[in-house]
């Protein structure tokens, strides 16, 4: 009992620790990353592959099929692959096991892309290699639409201000915008007057890069001064292009008017993004891996009235499908019932002690417990999180135990009439080896759980350390912190003549407790006097309860009413862009007619494919043609049961569309 002695000796070496903790667990939970789950690490290496025009089938077979032989091959650390074959993109995900080195994986995927590229079709180019977590999805989602401007120039806006501006916010990812369509300089041939003049589209080509090019000169020194010399063959304006020569026939120069236009357009759309009905752009916003949710998106919410003053005004840019506030509810959701349980554990410390003082000393012990374990769980790089805190929540109930014993075994101690010091190391002596051995069954509890393998691993290790962590701190406390505190504020206490309104209340509370056990005592001598009878009555209750286990319903996550919801919708194969549009309008005006327009907040619909390779890695790789896409529904804060509108959709769904 060495560190109860120490702890009567050195009492504010102990009252200065729990100040010191205090202040160490405020600015750990100040500056702690939050989110709604743990990281799941699930380290990926994407080669994204991109050879313009190649069908699907041709990409699978002369590219990916290739690239994914030579890295079995070659990369070690692999779990398993995944491909994704599109119109002129591939993409080939690479699973690492756990732990793999990310950097050593990229170096090794990017190593074993350059000699393949001799075995590939002409003209293709090494891939582009990252590495991301499978995690990772977006945490904000930025509207952009416009009444005035072409979605080329949404696109364009989004692409190179927007991004731009929001890239300096600490652990956001931006990945290129979905919709709108990708502003390209686009040159119209004349098939017949190509013929007429003998030209050929190759030779359009090659006198557009020929000339339209900027060359470095060097400088010129003349006199004390030093010219820079810029050979700049480019046109300041797209209609400048047309007047390129391109051939002298009969003393007549033949410019690339005279067979084609040049205009300012776009790439073939491949995705289509609608906002309420309005076309425009979606821009998604994911957090880095290890960045907190809540921060990315407050940093992005506190930059955007600065990168919106850089656009133009009639370009409005909406925040939609924010994460943080689903974040923000799970934490304070826990958070709140944490400090109900903590205050209803008071209120039964109270009436049970009868003494106000013996109940502080008790609380005391909770929140310390709980900032030990936030430091603990921050240094080994966890969040605050559903996870983390839930398991905090789980354990006030039984911080209390090794403080209430304690207090419980020091009034026993005076009740003899020893004095203070004598009372408090006896009392700690005799319930040392016991507090421990229970503290620890409750820790040893939590073993299996480093047994799971998977996503659960990641999930279910930070509750077990938080409660763990929280545990053997309160142990530590009880026998450090909690007798420092008995012999301040117990220590003039009457034992055995306390008067007042909570020494009355208690004794009720005792009396009615004893009754009670009284009565759970005659039930217990019934039921060992009947033991046959009880026990087929146990029995049956077991078997009767074990047939209501196939009635319930399984799930990895329980059911939230987040007030969103996400239909996928699959046109026949090779629909055009356009008739995957109509075919949303009518999903569109359906959902309308069942959610009624005052709980509706917005319907984002997204069609077809994102031109960015990276957006395919990113996002969601159900969408692999025009021909089908997800559309987005949120509802405003008061609304029906979300599961009532899926309810009625999937029974309107299945007769409006069969």
């Amino acid at each position: 009992m060495w560190i109860v002695r120490l702890a009567l000796r050195r009492p504010y070496t102990f009252i200065v620790l729990a100040m010191l903790i205090v202040l160490m667990g405020v600015t750990t939970v100040l500056r702690m990353p939050a989110d709604m789950f743990p990281q799941i690490n699930i380290p990926v290496v994407a080669a994204i592959w991109s050879y313009t025009g190649l069908p699907p089938l041709e990409m699978e077979g002369r590219i990916t099929s290739q690239f994914e032989r030579a890295a079995t091959t070659t990369v070690s650390g692999i779990e398993h692959i995944e491909s994704q074959s599109l119109a002129g993109v591939a993409v080939v995900k690479v699973y690492m096991q756990p732990g793999t080195s990310m950097a050593s994986a990229v170096a090794q995927v990017s190593a074993v892309s350059q000699p393949i590229l001799r075995q590939l079709p002409p003209g293709a180019i090494p891939p582009l290699v990252m590495a991301y977590s499978a995690s990772n999805v977006p945490i904000l989602q930025l509207g952009l639409s416009s009444p005035t401007l072409s979605e080329q120039e949404i696109f364009d806006l989004g692409t190179n201000f927007l991004r731009t501006g929001l890239a300096t916010v600490q652990g956001a990812q931006l990945p290129l915008p979905v919709g709108g369509k990708v502003r390209e300089i686009v040159v119209d041939l004349d098939p017949q007057k190509l013929f007429a003049w003998g030209l050929s589209p190759a030779d359009i080509s090659t006198a557009v890069n020929t000339q339209n090019v900027i060359l470095p000169s060097g400088t010129a020194k003349m006199g004390a001064l030093e010219y820079p010399i810029v050979f700049n063959g480019s046109p300041s304006v797209v209609d400048g292009l047309n007047y390129l020569p391109l051939k002298k026939i009969n003393g007549s120069i033949v410019h690339l008017r005279d067979v084609a236009h040049v205009r300012d357009g776009y790439m073939p759309q491949t995705s289509l993004v609608l906002t309420n009905g309005m076309r425009g752009a979606l821009q998604p916003i994911l957090s880095a891996e290890g960045a907190s949710t809540l921060s990315v998106v407050a940093g992005v919410r506190a930059a955007l009235p600065q990168v919106q003053a850089t656009l133009p005004p009639q370009l409005e840019v909406k925040p939609l499908f924010d994460q943080s506030i689903f974040v923000k509810g799970a934490i304070t959701g826990v958070v709140r019932e944490a400090i109900i349980a903590a205050g209803l554990t008071g209120i039964m410390m109270l009436l049970f002690l009868g003494s106000w003082r013996s109940t502080v000393i008790v609380l005391i012990s909770i929140p310390l417990s709980l900032l030990v374990s936030i430091i603990a769980l921050d240094q080994l790089g966890q969040t605050l999180n559903s996870m983390t805190l839930g398991g905090m929540a789980l354990a006030v109930g039984i911080l209390v135990d090794d403080a209430t014993v304690t207090l419980e075994n020091y009034h026993l101690q005076r009740s003899m009439k020893k004095p203070l010091g004598r009372a408090i190391l006896d009392g700690a002596a005799e319930i040392a080896v016991p507090t421990l051995v229970s503290t620890l069954c409750i820790c040893i509890v939590f073993i299996p759980v480093t047994l799971i393998s998977g996503a659960a691993r990641s999930l279910f290790i930070p509750l077990a350390m938080a409660v763990v962590f929280a545990m053997l701190t309160s142990y530590f406390l009880s026998r450090t912190l909690v007798p420092t505190l008995i012999r301040y504020l117990l220590g003039k206490e009457e034992h055995g003549g306390s008067r007042g309104p909570i020494a009355w209340l208690s004794a009720r509370v005792e009396r009615g407790f004893e009754r009670m056990r009284g009565a759970y005592g005659r039930a217990l001598q019934g039921a060992l006097h009947h033991r046959k009878v009880f026990i087929v009555a146990f029995a049956a209750f077991v078997i009767v309860s074990l047939c209501f286990v196939p009635l319930l319903g399984r799930d990895f996550f329980p059911t939230v009413d987040a007030g969103q919801m996400r239909l996928h919708v699959r046109a026949a194969p090779g629909t055009r862009l356009e008739e995957t549009q109509r075919l949303f309008g009518a999903v569109e005006e359906r959902v309308r007619k069942i959610v009624p327009a005052d709980e509706l907040d917005v319907i984002i619909d997204n069609i077809g494919v994102p031109v960015s390779g990276i957006n395919l890695t990113l996002g969601d790789p159900s969408m692999i043609s025009s021909a089908d896409g997800e559309m987005l529904i949120s509802l405003k804060a008061k609304h029906h049961p979300t599961a009532e509108y899926v309810r009625a959709l999937r029974h309107d769904f299945s007769s409006a569309f069969p």
